[in-house]
């Protein structure tokens, strides 16, 4: 599959990348990676990675803006997005031949061309693997590229932290910092947070609900994000914080949006993805995201993990 892909890269004059909406390092240093290997590979290619942009994610890369033109004719790429809906951008419709690279569960089975993994870490380390596959046949991997692939290793493994890590997750991530960016700088930006961001991590510390069983939960709703001056993307980040909390096994953020209520699972071992299809979502076992429309609805998402939790003490 990765040679079907290259073959490919080498027939188009134009490569249009997209990543999915509401957007993460991997998304960006997936979208970003490829498209500077193969800038950096065939230079008289035109290569565009587009979608909405998310201000909190400048520090990695900004966007093209093209118009609808430039799809015609056009190989485009997808990357880190497990199903359509999910495609920021839906212009991709206009290009000529889809390409899917991710690491999510292949439910969505979209585009020309699939080249999913889901023993990757992330989808940058698949792009990675990508650039290895093909250096000796024109593949060349930049400073900025390494940067950008190395931020999105680091974001969907929580700093090498998450099951999903694996020996050759290290050795990538080995190989990528040879290359010349300020691992600090990158450090800084993905890891500092402003000081209102860290007041609602201390109201969430202090107030989160855990059960008995492991199961944990919180509920942001607008007028609490409002009062702590935050926006739902900026409470997205706090996630994780539940994972070191001795006792919680698996636990689910209610985020509060204009328009729905997002839900954030985690889990340290019971099978959460699984929950998430039944409210319009999905994602990993043990890392994933969907969406409800009203609190009332907080009540079956519990439950639910209340019933995750009692299979996961059974099969052990």
């Amino acid at each position: 599959m990765k040679q079907l892909i290259l073959d490919q890269i080498k027939q188009y004059d134009t490569i249009i990348i997209h990543r999915h909406v509401r957007p993460d390092p991997d998304a960006y240093g997936s979208q970003g990676g490829l498209a500077e290997v193969i800038q950096a590979s065939f230079p008289e290619k035109n290569v565009y990675t587009v979608g909405e942009e998310d201000p909190s994610l400048y520090y990695l890369r900004r966007l093209d803006s093209i118009s609808d033109e430039h799809f015609h004719g056009a190989l485009i790429i997808i990357c880190d997005t497990a199903n359509q809906e999910r495609i920021c951008d839906r212009r991709y419709e206009l290009g000529d031949k889809v390409i899917k690279i991710d690491h999510h569960p292949n439910e969505d089975p979209y585009g020309d061309l699939l080249w999913v993994d889901t023993s990757a870490s992330s989808c940058s380390e698949m792009i990675y693997e990508f650039y290895q596959f093909g250096k000796d046949q024109g593949l060349t991997l930049s400073d900025e590229g390494a940067r950008l692939l190395f931020a999105g290793i680091v974001g969907d493994t929580g700093r090498f932290l998450y099951p999903s890590t694996t020996e050759k997750t290290f050795d990538i991530a080995g190989d990528l910092i040879k290359y010349n960016f300020d691992r600090n700088d990158l450090f800084d930006n993905m890891y500092e947070v402003d000081e209102k961001v860290l007041k609602l991590q201390g109201y969430i510390l202090q107030n989160y609900i855990r059960k008995d069983n492991g199961a944990a939960h919180v509920s942001l709703t607008k007028e609490l994000l409002q009062e702590f001056d935050v926006n739902p993307s900026e409470a997205s980040q706090l996630v994780s914080i539940l994972g070191g909390v001795k006792g919680v096994k698996a636990w689910v953020f209610f985020i509060e949006e204009s328009d729905q209520i997002r839900v954030r699972l985690r889990s340290k071992g019971p099978v959460i993805n699984t929950i998430a299809k039944r409210y319009n979502g999905g994602g990993h076992p043990l890392a994933a995201g969907a969406s409800i429309y009203k609190w009332q609805e907080v009540e079956a998402v519990l439950l639910d993990l209340d019933h995750a939790l009692e299979k996961e003490e059974k099969n052990q």
